[in-house]
């Protein structure tokens, strides 16, 4: 029988949070979103007004990807880009429908975030504390 390599909580995130975003992901899907594109919905949300390089570096994204992604949710009518005039200064900011699009992905988010927390309490209030730890200290 082969020797389990040592724990490594490196590791063992990464494990978890692809599997997080799996499931995620999935749940997400029937609305038409994935992981990212809600997160760059909610940044745009969060801060009216984000420019496409804010929104690109907030994402850990390339300016080019953040414009790809604008553009499909100004086409389905979740965000209006405020741009003057090409090559001015963009002034995004999410439309009512996008509003609505992130209130119902919020309860998607909130289903899988209790059901994870019911199977794994002790977990998550360790993650919890951990995080408190880290931003506070």
């Amino acid at each position: 029988m082969p020797e389990r390599p040592p724990f490594s909580p490196t590791i063992t995130l990464l494990t978890v949070a692809r599997v997080w975003d799996a499931a995620y992901a999935e749940a997400l899907r029937p609305l038409g979103l994935t992981t990212r594109k809600y997160g760059l919905l909610g940044h745009v949300r969060g801060t009216p007004g984000i420019s496409f390089s804010e929104l690109a570096r907030r994402s850990r994204i390339t300016v080019q990807s953040a414009h790809a992604a604008v553009r499909g949710f100004v086409a389905a009518g979740l965000v209006d880009d405020g741009t003057a005039q090409p090559g001015a200064a963009s002034t995004l900011r999410v439309t009512a429908a996008g509003t609505e699009l992130l209130g119902r992905a919020a309860e998607v988010v909130a289903r899988l975030d209790a059901e994870f927390a019911a199977r794994h309490p002790e977990l998550t209030e360790g993650l919890r504390a951990e995080l408190a730890r880290m931003t506070f200290s």
